[in-house]
């Protein structure tokens, strides 16, 4: 059997307006009883300008029967994305559908949320083709996990499934395994990734659901009419990867020039630091000259101060030597005269005789 691809908007939204493959699909993937769902509004739009925001939003109140027999209303927001871009459109949806009232039996509720998210690209961290990201309640005093929930925690909070149909493989065991393998992204009759071979057993007896979505999903790849939406809407996508190939080229490329940009300034940083350190060493070497020359100045200034001392030494000396020959010279006067005087008084005694 030929089947259309079910990652192509058109395609999905054909197969989830059936009732019944709607509750399977939901009641699969969450693993629960479901009683009924209730489609609400949806976005499915592309223009040019927003190509690249471009995401298929699918949402319904689901009636689920608990383990305990109880029925429990939960709003089930599926969103469906080729491109990692639409991250940040997940949250502003995600965080209008915390804001609003839904309206049962003419009165204002709110319900729990249960997200869904259908992925055509891989996240590199997870290899597993299906994964719930589930939340505990846990006792951090006594540290144990809680059995019961909580209303007005179950309405903050909400699971998530995720679905990476890259990764689905040729598995074709379990309920959930059949679910997955109208997703597989392998089995193409051509390079359009529009039609592929469904090579699994199509025989459904015990599961009318997979021949309901088969059947659509054959109709809708072999109707030419709902082959030329796709092929629209195919157009529409090769835009948005036109789009985000530029996008993503000028990323990379802003993103080149400012490392350089970046490079370039460490190295002018890495220049300036060496030049601060240049002058900083500089700086050291002239201030230690300086010291040096201030030591060397009150050095000399201490010697000159000791040859000042010592010359005024020097003076103090030869002013006593001067005085002292000054003596000498009178004592030797002295002593001159009182020769004279003692030869005058021998002549005057010779005289007599």
């Amino acid at each position: 059997m030929v089947i259309a691809n079910p990652l192509y908007d058109v395609v999905f939204k054909r197969m989830m307006e059936n009732d019944k493959v709607a509750k399977f699909f939901i009641g699969t993937l969450l693993n629960k009883t479901i009683e009924s769902v209730q489609v609400r509004p949806q976005e499915f739009t592309y223009t040019d300008e927003l190509a690249v925001l471009a995401v298929f939003r699918l949402d319904f109140i689901a009636t689920i029967k608990t383990a305990e027999g109880e029925l429990k209303k939960v709003l089930i927001e599926i969103q469906k994305a080729k491109n990692y871009h639409d991250l940040m459109r997940f949250r502003n949806y995600l965080a209008e559908h915390y804001k609003r009232e839904e309206i049962i039996n003419n009165e204002k509720v709110i319900l729990p949320i249960t997200t869904i998210y259908v992925l055509g690209f891989k996240l590199p961290e997870i290899k597993a083709a299906c994964v719930h990201v589930e939340r505990n309640y846990k006792d951090l005093i006594n540290n144990r996990n809680l059995v019961k929930k909580s209303d007005f925690i179950e309405k903050l909070t909400h699971d998530s499934y995720i679905v990476q149909a890259t990764r689905i493989k040729d598995n074709y065991q379990t309920k959930l395994d059949k679910l997955l393998s109208v997703f597989e992204q392998t089995n193409f009759i051509d390079n359009t990734k529009i039609i592929k071979e469904f090579n699994h057993s199509t025989d459904f007896e015990d599961l009318e659901e997979m021949k309901i979505m088969t059947d659509i999903l054959h109709y809708t790849g072999t109707d030419p009419k709902e082959k030329k939406k796709i092929e629209i809407e195919q157009e529409a996508w090769r835009t948005v990867d036109a789009y985000l190939g530029g996008v993503k080229e000028k990323y990379e490329k802003s993103k080149k020039d400012l490392a350089e940009r970046e490079k370039e300034i460490a190295e002018k940083n890495r220049e300036a630091a060496e030049r601060e350190k240049e002058i900083a060493e500089k700086n050291r070497e002239a201030a230690e000259r300086e010291k040096e020359i201030v030591e060397k100045n009150r050095e000399a200034a201490e010697r000159e101060k000791e040859i000042v001392e010592k010359n005024r030494e020097a003076a103090e000396r030869e002013k006593e030597i001067a005085e002292k020959n000054r003596e000498a010279a009178e004592r030797e006067k002295e002593i001159a005269e009182k020769d004279a005087l003692i030869a005058e008084l021998l002549r005057k005694i010779e005289d007599k005789k």
